[in-house]
């Protein structure tokens, strides 16, 4: 018995190692990340946030025309981890927060392609990204939804229990509201330490996106890199941005 028992452990070593070795040699994947998809609040923090639904449409246009395929971040982890195929030329749109002008407007460029998008939900924006409906509407057309944390805090300025509820009780309810699983993290701000990455990896999280600009890889799958969108950057602008941060 106890050769047996050392034999399948053997085995499983095996085959534990070479699903690292397949996930390890997925395929770099670039992230779009947006935020609102409007022309900037006359107040507007941020307005290099806000992108022109022409010119995000254009973008849209663009990219299909260059060959690339949106795909979720979900079936971007099944080809790194259980060598599923993904489209010659992958891409994700993400959109962080959660705004109304992402469901009025990037929800129909997208529907138009046919193409998903991914929500990195911050449940504090719920209400005014239109509620529920909106998100069962994202759904519906096939995005995916991840977590942002409860109130998009700062997580490195945070105690370990504060930062736990943000993590842990995102994810649970986001399930408990949509029934989905929320597997995937956008860090807000883009802070991160190792710490914060540790707290993620006991929330149950399979893997998180940072502010870093470049593409996903499957070896840094708590900090994967992102490719930021910004007003002002054209559709050929865009195309030059993800070719050339684009590995080797």
């Amino acid at each position: 018995m106890r050769g047996a028992a050392l034999a399948a452990l053997a085995l499983a070593a095996l085959a534990g190692g070479a699903a690292s070795a397949r996930a390890a040699s997925g395929p770099p994947v670039p992230i779009l990340t947006y935020h609102h998809i409007a022309a900037p609040a006359p107040d507007a923090r941020l307005p290099a946030l806000w992108m022109s639904p022409a010119a995000f449409a254009a973008h849209v246009r663009a990219l299909r025309r260059a060959g690339y395929r949106a795909v979720t971040l979900g079936r971007v982890w099944d080809a790194w981890n259980a060598g599923r195929a993904l489209p010659r030329r992958p891409v994700v749109l993400s959109f962080d927060d959660g705004y109304a002008d992402q469901v009025r407007r990037a929800l129909p460029a997208l529907r138009r392609a046919r193409w998903p998008g991914v929500l990195n939900l911050a449940l504090d924006f719920l209400p005014g990204m239109g509620g529920r409906t909106a998100v069962r509407r994202l759904l519906a057309a096939g995005w995916e939804i991840g977590s942002h944390s409860l109130t998009h805090a700062d997580l490195t300025a945070l105690t370990p229990t504060a930062m736990r509820t943000e993590l842990a009780g995102s994810r649970a309810r986001i399930r408990r509201l949509f029934g989905v699983p929320a597997s995937f993290f956008a860090y807000p701000y883009g802070h991160v330490s190792p710490a914060v990455v540790a707290a993620v990896r006991r929330a149950g999280y399979l893997a998180a996106a940072t502010t870093r600009m470049g593409y996903a890889t499957p070896r840094d799958r708590f900090r994967l890199a992102r490719v930021q969108v910004s007003r002002g950057l054209t559709a050929a602008d865009l195309l030059r941005r993800v070719r050339a941060l684009r590995p080797g």
